[in-house]
């Protein structure tokens, strides 16, 4: 059964001995992430969610690395295996088997009728009342100090909250987009909004300042683990992150109107900040210690006025830490990487597999194989790659062949340092980069690589014979294995 909301998730964590309770006062000013950030780098079972209950100069317990394994975000999705959506994504989307075209039998196009209908049972469900509501604070009792916001890191420009729902709706669709973007708390009733250019909030956002209108926004923090992790989700704008939570949670998810303005937003979350952002208002927005390990700049960001905050009467407030991997947020990107391969291998059917490591903090690498059929392939897929949503972003792209084993960095490290010849095997391009990378020299544009580590043949220019790895014969290797002990070792 489907989560109802963070507190069952919670639960499980505790029964799974997933969770320590911290029952000694905390300050959400930088200790609270002290501590976090040595138990998320702590590994196996020292890595564990965490519960602060009490927290200085507020009533609501702080929630913090609750998603910051593997074994925890699998737990979260309700899978064994991340794979497992994927393949399920697969089944769905995929158009040969959806559309199984003219050539078909009348059967297999029933077949496929199932599939379509499962759709529709994704859509989110509006109820009339919901826990998220059960206090509502309006005018001058809006007041985010109450809140247990973190202050992160020394040099931060303020407090930030960390694990916000962004709910805006399309201006043309109508689409509810679910977005994770940073806030900082300026003041009792206002906050920065953190849209980078590439991200669907700031693409609402544009139409509505293009139109010199007020543009209404709902921030939901806390609910059922599958909406939260839908908000971090690369999703195309056709498809709301309602509709996903409840494809992954495998029932709908429950949204509710808000009090004060005209956006619907998870029935089960633990608060939500209702609001607007005017056209053209702008504030200095961070510095903020951000998932690369460095200090993203203070810039100008919109301003975001909150008209109600409403939550429940013993709200839990969840949050999280970015800074140098590994983070919580590593585990979200896995959990990505994973989910949206197969989407990928649908625009790439050449790719095999993905890999993007936790230190590249996901948008400066890729590493991907693929089963080479002629010269020049692996830099066919490199652009394509840099052709694809948002991989667009990708700043080192490593293509290597189909027995190299891509997850494990060293295999992929040696057959780099043997494979490529800089001159033919390096691709140079210039293209679009994540806002956060401090190496460009200019915001969100500059210089990428590519490389293609596949062996090469006389179609790419190499003449002499592509040399054999080193292998034992299998015969010695099974002879070996049967004397093993007699050798003196254990194991």
């Amino acid at each position: 059964m489907a989560y109802e909301n963070i507190r069952d998730f919670i639960a499980l964590l505790e029964k799974q001995g997933e969770l320590i309770r911290i029952k000694a006062e905390v300050d959400a000013e930088l200790e609270i992430a002290e501590v976090t950030d040595r138990v998320s780098k702590q590994k196996g079972v020292e890595n564990k969610a965490l519960l602060f209950e009490r927290v200085k100069g507020s009533a609501f317990p702080v929630l913090a690395n609750a998603f910051g394994s593997l074994k925890r975000i699998c737990s979260a999705l309700e899978v064994e295996s991340l794979d497992e959506i994927g393949r399920r994504i697969k089944d769905i989307v995929d158009p040969a088997s959806l559309f199984p075209g003219p050539g078909a039998g009348i059967m297999d196009k029933l077949q496929m009728l199932p599939k379509l209908a499962d759709l529709a049972n994704f859509f989110p469900k509006t109820v009339k009342k919901a826990p998220c509501q059960e206090i509502v604070l309006t005018g001058e009792h809006v007041d985010l100090s109450k809140l247990p916001v973190l202050r992160c890191w020394p040099a931060d420009g303020g407090r930030f909250i960390t694990l916000p729902m962004v709910c805006s709706v399309d201006p043309v669709t109508k689409i509810t987009n679910v977005g994770m973007y940073r806030m900082q708390v300026y003041d009792h009733q206002t906050t920065g909004m953190h849209w980078h250019k590439h991200k669907d909030g700031a693409r609402h956002y544009q139409h509505y300042e293009a139109a010199g209108k007020r543009m209404e926004i709902a921030v939901a923090i806390g609910g059922d683990p599958a909406i939260i992790y839908a908000s971090t989700a690369p999703l195309p704008p056709a498809i709301g992150e309602f509709i996903f939570a409840g494809f992954l949670r495998k029932r709908p998810l429950e949204v509710v109107p808000c009090k004060t303005v005209d956006v619907r937003v998870p029935a089960e979350a633990e608060f939500v900040l209702e609001g607007f952002v005017d056209p053209g208002e702008r504030r200095l927005e961070g510095p903020f210690g951000d998932h690369t390990g460095y200090y993203s700049e203070a810039a100008e960001y919109p301003v975001f006025h909150i008209t109600a905050i409403t939550h429940r009467k013993d709200a839990i407030y969840p949050a999280t830490l970015v800074g140098r991997p590994p983070q919580e947020d590593a585990y979200l990107g896995k959990a990505t990487e994973r989910i949206f391969l197969p989407l990928l291998q649908m625009v790439a059917p050449d790719i095999l597999d993905m890999d993007m490591p936790i230190e590249g903090v996901f948008h400066n690498n890729v590493i991907v194989k693929i089963r080479k059929r002629y010269p020049g392939q692996g830099k066919k897929v490199i652009h394509t790659i840099w052709g694809t949503g948002m991989l667009m972003l990708s700043k080192f792209v490593i293509v290597c062949d189909e027995d190299v084993d891509i997850h494990d960095y060293s295999e992929v490290t040696w057959k780099v340092m043997n494979h490529v010849d800089p001159q033919r095997d390096v691709v140079i391009a210039d293209g679009p980069l994540d806002i956060l990378d401090h190496s460009c020299p200019q915001m969100g544009f500059g210089g990428k690589m590519g490389i293609d580590a596949t062996r090469k043949g006389p179609g790419e220019g190499f003449m002499r014979p592509w040399p054999d790895e080193i292998k034992m014969d299998p015969q010695i290797q099974r002879k070996v294995d049967e004397r093993w002990k007699e050798y003196g070792f254990r194991s």
